[in-house]
């Protein structure tokens, strides 16, 4: 009998779910919120985005431009949650999974005869 719970019952697999979670919301709500941003200012204050910046550039252009590395920050949040977060849990409870079905001396294929 291992001296810990069983894989499906283990709370280290209930908080990578949450990890896991988490990180996406993080990811998907930056890259979102700031499309959802763009698209209200477009509707409700055109005359802030027909707004023309040093060198000719329109307000709404410019920040349709920085859309771009949004979801390039978006995707550096997640890499970075993953490696700092989710990772970590995955290797753990891979590690864990691996020991408990591995067969103990004495037994065959792990079942005792």
């Amino acid at each position: 009998m291992p001296r810990h719970p069983l894989l499906g019952r283990h709370s280290d697999l209930r908080l990578l779910r949450v990890a896991y979670r988490r990180q996406r919301r993080v990811a998907t709500l930056t890259a979102l919120g700031y499309f959802t941003l763009f698209l209200l200012l477009s509707a409700f204050a055109p005359s802030l985005m027909t707004g023309t910046l040093p060198g000719g550039l329109s307000t709404g252009l410019l920040l349709g431009l920085c859309q771009l590395p949004v979801t390039g920050l978006a995707l550096c949040l997640y890499e970075c949650t993953a490696r700092r977060r989710v990772d970590p849990l995955a290797h753990r409870l891979r590690r864990q999974a691996e020991l408990d079905h591995r067969p103990t001396p004495g037994t065959a294929g792990g079942v005792l005869r």
